[in-house]
């Protein structure tokens, strides 16, 4: 079975998705795609022979259209979300589901009305290899219970446009949610210092930032994130427990040696360390749809807790307070208790 895709978003992001859906993937098919701007979304559709279409409902609509991407303008997924769910068509909708955690309760609101998972929220670290391996251990329980997680999240530079609040809403959400996964536990509380400035930044940014989480459990998580931390895109995550620790590997790289020095290369952006992880992430989602399965990945739910979590941290760096999640009580339907 071929799985036919409607893109609602022909940016940067949506044309590496359709590139990534007609070379990589197998058994896909983009066949609609609409933007905001009609001569972009028309760029993006004829290397793969696609149809431009007026609007997102129009995709969404369209008969040839199983199942719709949405990589539009962050305030205009809840609106693409909620089309496709009462459509009964699967969407895969990259971070964030929405804006406001009121959006996205309406979209978890829709789909346990529809009564069977349609949405998937693009988080790709936990398609990423060296996650995965980094969660078999935490669950096989090799290192005995976490006790406390230290993450790096460092980006060589940012553009004049990047805010403070963007380490939380555009850069730690990342973070945030691959920590919720790794550790099966809930953010409660979240707290943001911000240490020495760097002078490699512009003057209304703060940058770098701590960022502190509590977990219900009672797991301790620090976060830095370095926006302009020069030499290199360099994520970072080590886990420890009562009985050991395990540490996310850095990408593989050829050690060097000349000179009397002994190096490695850094990656300089995120395209490059976690390719394999958005193929991945693909590759399952299409397999799901093809054998007509619920998706497995990142589901609305989460999504809702991104946004939730990601805005009390923006409340914490500018009040400078801890600030408690307040998230709503998971329902039976994603995994909460009955």
């Amino acid at each position: 079975m071929t799985v036919r895709i409607g893109v609602i978003g022909a940016g940067w992001i949506g044309k590496e998705h359709i590139k990534r859906l007609t070379d990589t993937v197998t058994g896909a098919r983009v066949t609609a795609i609409t933007d905001i701007d009609g001569a972009r979304a028309a760029v993006a559709a004829a290397p793969v022979g696609a149809r431009v279409l007026p609007y997102g409902a129009a995709v969404v609509a369209a008969d040839d259209v199983d199942a719709v991407l949405v990589t539009s303008w962050g305030p205009t997924h809840a609106e693409h979300v909620l089309d496709a769910i009462a459509a009964g068509k699967p969407v895969f909708c990259e971070k964030p589901l929405a804006t406001t955690a009121e959006d996205c309760l309406k979209i978890i609101e829709a789909e346990q009305a529809h009564g069977r998972r349609l949405v998937q929220v693009g988080f790709m670290r936990r398609y990423d290899a060296g996650y995965r391996q980094l969660k078999q251990v935490i669950d096989a329980g090799r290192i005995g219970e976490p006790l406390i997680v230290h993450c790096a999240h460092r980006n060589p530079t940012v553009p004049e446009s990047y805010t403070s609040d963007m380490a939380a809403l555009d850069t730690a959400v990342h973070e945030v949610d691959v920590l919720r996964w790794l550790l099966d536990d809930e953010i409660v509380s979240t707290q943001v210092i911000a240490p020495r400035a760097t002078s490699r930044r512009f003057a209304h940014l703060k940058d770098p930032q701590i960022m502190l989480f509590e977990t219900a459990k009672g797991v301790r998580i620090d976060l830095e994130v370095f926006v302009n931390c020069q030499y290199g895109y360099d994520i970072q995550c080590e886990a420890v427990g009562e009985e050991g620790l395990a540490r996310l590997p850095d990408p593989a790289a050829v050690g060097v040696r000349t000179a009397a020095r002994h190096s490695t290369e850094v990656l300089t952006d995120w395209v490059g360390r976690f390719r394999e992880a958005f193929d991945t992430e693909f590759r399952e989602w299409i397999a799901g749809i093809a054998a007509g399965e619920e998706p497995t990945g990142p589901s609305a739910w989460d999504g809702y807790a991104a946004t939730v979590i990601t805005a009390a941290t923006v409340e914490a760096l500018r009040s400078g307070r801890v600030v408690a999640t307040d998230l709503k009580p998971r329902p039976a339907f994603y995994g909460g208790a009955a």
